[in-house]
Protein backbone atom coordinates (compact mmCIF):
# COMPACT_ATOMS: atom_id res chain seq x y z
CA UNK A 1 0.00 0.00 0.00
CA UNK A 2 2.86 2.38 0.86
CA UNK A 3 4.50 1.57 -2.49
CA UNK A 4 1.25 2.37 -4.31
CA UNK A 5 0.90 5.71 -2.49
CA UNK A 6 4.54 6.58 -3.29
CA UNK A 7 4.04 5.68 -6.97
CA UNK A 8 0.91 7.80 -7.27
CA UNK A 9 2.66 10.71 -5.55
CA UNK A 10 5.63 10.46 -7.90
CA UNK A 11 3.39 10.39 -10.97
CA UNK A 12 1.44 13.40 -9.71
CA UNK A 13 4.71 15.29 -9.11
CA UNK A 14 5.89 14.53 -12.64
CA UNK A 15 2.62 15.74 -14.10
CA UNK A 16 2.83 19.01 -12.12
CA UNK A 17 6.44 19.58 -13.25
CA UNK A 18 5.45 18.79 -16.83
CA UNK A 19 2.58 21.30 -16.70
CA UNK A 20 4.82 23.93 -15.13
CA UNK A 21 7.48 23.43 -17.81
CA UNK A 22 4.81 23.67 -20.50
CA UNK A 23 3.65 26.98 -19.06
CA UNK A 24 7.22 28.26 -18.96
CA UNK A 25 7.74 27.31 -22.61
CA UNK A 26 4.64 29.21 -23.63
CA UNK A 27 5.54 32.21 -21.50
CA UNK A 28 9.09 32.36 -22.88
CA UNK A 29 8.16 31.85 -26.56
CA UNK A 30 8.14 35.60 -27.30
CA UNK A 31 11.53 36.24 -25.71
CA UNK A 32 14.11 37.58 -28.16
CA UNK A 33 16.96 35.19 -28.84
CA UNK A 34 20.19 37.01 -29.70
CA UNK A 35 22.89 34.90 -31.33
CA UNK A 36 26.41 36.29 -31.67
CA UNK A 37 27.57 39.82 -30.91
CA UNK A 38 27.91 42.92 -33.07
CA UNK A 39 31.14 43.95 -31.36
CA UNK A 40 32.83 40.67 -32.31
CA UNK A 41 32.09 41.43 -35.94
CA UNK A 42 33.08 45.11 -35.77
CA UNK A 43 36.25 44.79 -33.67
CA UNK A 44 37.40 41.18 -34.00
CA UNK A 45 36.50 40.52 -37.62
CA UNK A 46 34.37 37.47 -36.83
CA UNK A 47 32.43 37.66 -40.08
CA UNK A 48 31.48 34.04 -40.61
CA UNK A 49 27.90 32.96 -40.01
CA UNK A 50 27.15 31.31 -36.68
CA UNK A 51 23.44 30.78 -37.30
CA UNK A 52 21.89 29.34 -40.44
CA UNK A 53 18.37 30.71 -40.80
CA UNK A 54 17.36 27.45 -42.45
CA UNK A 55 17.91 25.68 -39.10
CA UNK A 56 15.28 27.74 -37.24
CA UNK A 57 12.62 25.05 -37.00
CA UNK A 58 9.70 27.08 -35.64
CA UNK A 59 8.86 29.65 -38.29
CA UNK A 60 5.31 30.34 -37.16
CA UNK A 61 4.97 34.10 -36.63
CA UNK A 62 8.77 34.34 -36.74
CA UNK A 63 10.42 37.77 -36.75
CA UNK A 64 14.13 38.54 -36.83
CA UNK A 65 16.96 40.41 -38.51
CA UNK A 66 20.69 40.94 -38.81
CA UNK A 67 23.42 41.06 -41.48
CA UNK A 68 24.42 38.18 -43.71
CA UNK A 69 27.79 36.55 -43.06
CA UNK A 70 30.84 38.43 -44.33
CA UNK A 71 28.64 41.55 -44.26
CA UNK A 72 27.40 40.80 -47.76
CA UNK A 73 23.66 41.50 -47.38
CA UNK A 74 20.87 42.47 -44.98
CA UNK A 75 18.43 39.89 -43.60
CA UNK A 76 14.87 40.27 -42.33
CA UNK A 77 12.28 37.72 -41.26
CA UNK A 78 8.78 39.07 -40.97
CA UNK A 79 5.85 36.86 -39.93
CA UNK A 80 7.56 33.69 -41.07
CA UNK A 81 8.90 34.98 -44.40
CA UNK A 82 12.62 35.61 -44.81
CA UNK A 83 14.13 38.26 -47.08
CA UNK A 84 17.68 39.08 -48.20
CA UNK A 85 18.73 42.37 -49.80
CA UNK A 86 21.96 42.82 -51.72
CA UNK A 87 23.57 45.74 -53.53
CA UNK A 88 23.42 45.64 -57.33
CA UNK A 89 24.94 49.08 -57.92
CA UNK A 90 24.91 52.55 -56.36
CA UNK A 91 21.22 53.05 -57.11
CA UNK A 92 19.80 49.53 -57.22
CA UNK A 93 19.27 46.69 -54.77
CA UNK A 94 17.88 43.19 -55.11
CA UNK A 95 15.49 41.65 -52.59
CA UNK A 96 14.79 37.91 -52.63
CA UNK A 97 12.74 35.67 -50.36
CA UNK A 98 14.96 32.95 -48.89
CA UNK A 99 15.92 31.22 -45.64
CA UNK A 100 19.20 30.08 -47.20
CA UNK A 101 21.37 32.60 -45.32
CA UNK A 102 23.83 32.66 -42.44
CA UNK A 103 24.43 35.54 -40.03
CA UNK A 104 27.33 36.46 -37.72
CA UNK A 105 24.80 37.94 -35.27
CA UNK A 106 21.03 37.75 -35.34
CA UNK A 107 18.01 38.46 -33.15
CA UNK A 108 14.69 36.66 -33.49
CA UNK A 109 11.46 35.67 -31.74
CA UNK A 110 8.13 34.00 -32.43
CA UNK A 111 5.38 36.51 -31.80
CA UNK A 112 1.74 35.67 -32.43
CA UNK A 113 0.22 38.49 -30.38
CA UNK A 114 1.02 42.19 -30.64
CA UNK A 115 -0.26 45.13 -28.62
CA UNK A 116 -0.97 48.31 -30.58
CA UNK A 117 0.15 51.53 -28.91
CA UNK A 118 -0.93 55.06 -29.72
CA UNK A 119 2.12 57.20 -30.25
CA UNK A 120 2.05 60.83 -29.13
CA UNK A 121 2.28 63.51 -31.84
CA UNK A 122 5.88 64.20 -30.81
CA UNK A 123 7.07 60.78 -32.05
CA UNK A 124 8.16 61.40 -35.64
CA UNK A 125 11.79 60.21 -35.88
CA UNK A 126 14.11 57.50 -34.56
CA UNK A 127 15.33 59.55 -31.55
CA UNK A 128 11.78 60.43 -30.47
CA UNK A 129 10.67 56.82 -31.00
CA UNK A 130 13.57 55.62 -28.87
CA UNK A 131 12.64 58.02 -26.07
CA UNK A 132 9.02 56.89 -26.19
CA UNK A 133 9.92 53.18 -26.09
CA UNK A 134 12.34 53.84 -23.24
CA UNK A 135 9.52 55.38 -21.21
CA UNK A 136 7.13 52.49 -21.77
CA UNK A 137 9.80 49.78 -21.45
CA UNK A 138 9.20 49.44 -17.70
CA UNK A 139 6.39 47.08 -18.70
CA UNK A 140 8.93 44.84 -20.42
CA UNK A 141 11.48 43.15 -18.17
CA UNK A 142 13.66 42.05 -21.07
CA UNK A 143 14.55 43.07 -24.59
CA UNK A 144 11.54 43.12 -26.88
CA UNK A 145 10.62 43.38 -30.53
CA UNK A 146 8.29 46.00 -31.97
CA UNK A 147 6.98 46.76 -35.42
CA UNK A 148 5.72 49.77 -37.34
CA UNK A 149 3.28 49.52 -40.24
CA UNK A 150 2.13 52.37 -42.45
CA UNK A 151 3.40 55.33 -44.46
CA UNK A 152 6.73 57.03 -43.91
CA UNK A 153 7.51 60.50 -45.25
CA UNK A 154 11.19 59.77 -45.75
CA UNK A 155 13.76 57.19 -44.74
CA UNK A 156 17.37 56.23 -45.26
CA UNK A 157 18.36 52.57 -45.24
CA UNK A 158 21.65 50.85 -45.92
CA UNK A 159 22.86 47.47 -47.08
CA UNK A 160 26.23 46.13 -45.98
CA UNK A 161 28.37 45.25 -48.99
CA UNK A 162 31.85 44.49 -47.69
CA UNK A 163 34.38 43.83 -50.47
CA UNK A 164 35.53 40.21 -50.49
CA UNK A 165 38.56 39.38 -48.32
CA UNK A 166 38.46 42.75 -46.52
CA UNK A 167 40.03 42.54 -43.06
CA UNK A 168 37.78 44.02 -40.36
CA UNK A 169 39.31 45.46 -37.18
CA UNK A 170 37.02 48.44 -36.58
CA UNK A 171 33.55 49.78 -37.45
CA UNK A 172 35.12 51.85 -40.24
CA UNK A 173 36.43 48.65 -41.80
CA UNK A 174 33.06 46.93 -41.40
CA UNK A 175 31.29 49.77 -43.19
CA UNK A 176 33.45 49.63 -46.32
CA UNK A 177 31.31 49.16 -49.41
CA UNK A 178 28.09 49.92 -47.54
CA UNK A 179 25.45 51.53 -49.75
CA UNK A 180 22.64 53.84 -48.60
CA UNK A 181 19.27 54.21 -50.28
CA UNK A 182 16.74 57.01 -49.81
CA UNK A 183 12.98 56.40 -49.63
CA UNK A 184 10.14 58.89 -50.01
CA UNK A 185 6.43 58.48 -49.24
CA UNK A 186 6.49 54.69 -49.05
CA UNK A 187 4.19 52.18 -47.39
CA UNK A 188 6.48 50.09 -45.21
CA UNK A 189 6.87 47.54 -42.47
CA UNK A 190 9.60 48.03 -39.89
CA UNK A 191 10.75 45.40 -37.41
CA UNK A 192 12.72 46.73 -34.46
CA UNK A 193 14.55 45.59 -31.36
CA UNK A 194 14.65 47.59 -28.11
CA UNK A 195 16.90 46.91 -25.14
CA UNK A 196 18.88 48.95 -22.64
CA UNK A 197 21.17 45.96 -22.06
CA UNK A 198 22.40 45.08 -25.57
CA UNK A 199 24.63 47.97 -26.64
CA UNK A 200 27.44 46.64 -28.89
CA UNK A 201 25.77 43.22 -28.70
CA UNK A 202 22.74 43.79 -30.92
CA UNK A 203 22.54 47.60 -31.03
CA UNK A 204 25.23 50.17 -31.71
CA UNK A 205 27.00 51.74 -28.72
CA UNK A 206 24.91 54.93 -28.82
CA UNK A 207 21.37 53.57 -29.11
CA UNK A 208 18.87 51.15 -27.60
CA UNK A 209 17.38 50.42 -31.05
CA UNK A 210 18.11 48.25 -34.07
CA UNK A 211 15.63 48.27 -36.97
CA UNK A 212 15.19 46.88 -40.45
CA UNK A 213 12.67 48.20 -42.98
CA UNK A 214 10.97 46.62 -45.98
CA UNK A 215 8.58 48.30 -48.38
CA UNK A 216 5.15 46.74 -48.83
CA UNK A 217 6.01 45.76 -52.41
CA UNK A 218 9.06 43.85 -51.06
CA UNK A 219 11.35 45.65 -53.51
CA UNK A 220 13.43 47.62 -50.99
CA UNK A 221 14.82 46.38 -47.68
CA UNK A 222 17.67 47.30 -45.39
CA UNK A 223 18.96 48.48 -42.03
CA UNK A 224 17.08 51.62 -41.03
CA UNK A 225 19.32 54.64 -40.32
CA UNK A 226 16.87 57.54 -40.45
CA UNK A 227 13.12 57.94 -40.77
CA UNK A 228 10.47 60.62 -40.50
CA UNK A 229 6.74 59.98 -40.29
CA UNK A 230 3.43 61.30 -39.08
CA UNK A 231 2.38 59.15 -36.09
CA UNK A 232 -1.20 59.31 -37.39
CA UNK A 233 -0.09 57.58 -40.60
CA UNK A 234 1.78 54.68 -39.05
CA UNK A 235 0.91 52.09 -36.40
CA UNK A 236 3.21 50.93 -33.60
CA UNK A 237 2.96 47.43 -32.13
CA UNK A 238 4.97 45.84 -29.32
CA UNK A 239 5.19 42.15 -28.57
CA UNK A 240 2.87 41.05 -25.75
Amino acid sequence: MKKLIFTLTAITSLLVVSCDNSKKTIANSTEVKVVGMMKNVMWKGQLQGIINLDTISNREHLYGFGPQEYLSAELLIIDGKSYKSTVVNDSTMKVVETFNSKAPFFGYANISEWEQLTMPDSVTTIPSLENYLDKISQKHIQAFLFKLEGKIDAASIHIVNLPKDTAVNSPDDAHKGRKSFELQNEQVRIVGFFSTEHKTIFTHHDTFLHMHLITNDNLKMGHLDEVSFNPKSIKLFVSK
